[in-house]
């Protein structure tokens, strides 16, 4: 695997908070595991092709911090709650000099976009699957965000 696509990943997960982030490509295999701490020394990287009994045992040592991760989670006012379709950065608008796709108290409509999520340089817009008026936004613009991470309540 190329050294710049693992320091991307590295700042991916950095940047992120996410605790943990493994990819497979070809019979390379890279996992990345965030020990929870804020500063550099919070990282571990595998980046061989080894085989599965090698990496299997050091997830077990740092099942701490994905616990202090869930604790953190906001609390959710009533609703249907959107959630992250994918491990990514949330962005609030389209870019820097643009108005956000949706605010608190704006109504939103079935397939709307709410916000984009970037993953591995690559934009994906994400719609509302529900139609209704925005009550909350759970994420902070330029946040890392995880799979299944609730975004948005619409009621």
């Amino acid at each position: 695997m190329d050294l710049r696509k693992l320091k991307t990943l590295i700042d991916l997960v950095s940047e992120s908070g996410i605790s943990e982030l493994e990819v497979n490509e070809g019979e390379d295999r890279v996992r990345i595991i965030n020990a929870g701490s804020p500063a550099q020394p919070g990282q571990v990287v595998y980046a061989n092709p080894a085989p599965a009994q090698n990496i299997q045992p050091t997830p077990a040592v740092n099942t701490p911090a994905p616990a202090a991760v869930v604790i953190e989670a906001p609390a959710v006012e009533a609703g249907f709650v959107a959630k992250s379709p994918m491990v990514g950065t949330f962005y609030r608008a389209p870019n820097p000099e643009s108005p956000n796709f949706v605010n608190v108290g704006d109504t939103v409509k079935v397939g709307q976009t709410l916000c984009i999520i970037e993953a591995m340089k690559l934009l994906n817009e994400i719609e509302s699957e529900k139609a209704g008026v925005i009550k909350e936004i759970l994420c902070e613009d330029g946040q890392g965000v995880e799979f299944d991470q609730p975004l948005f309540v619409i009621a």
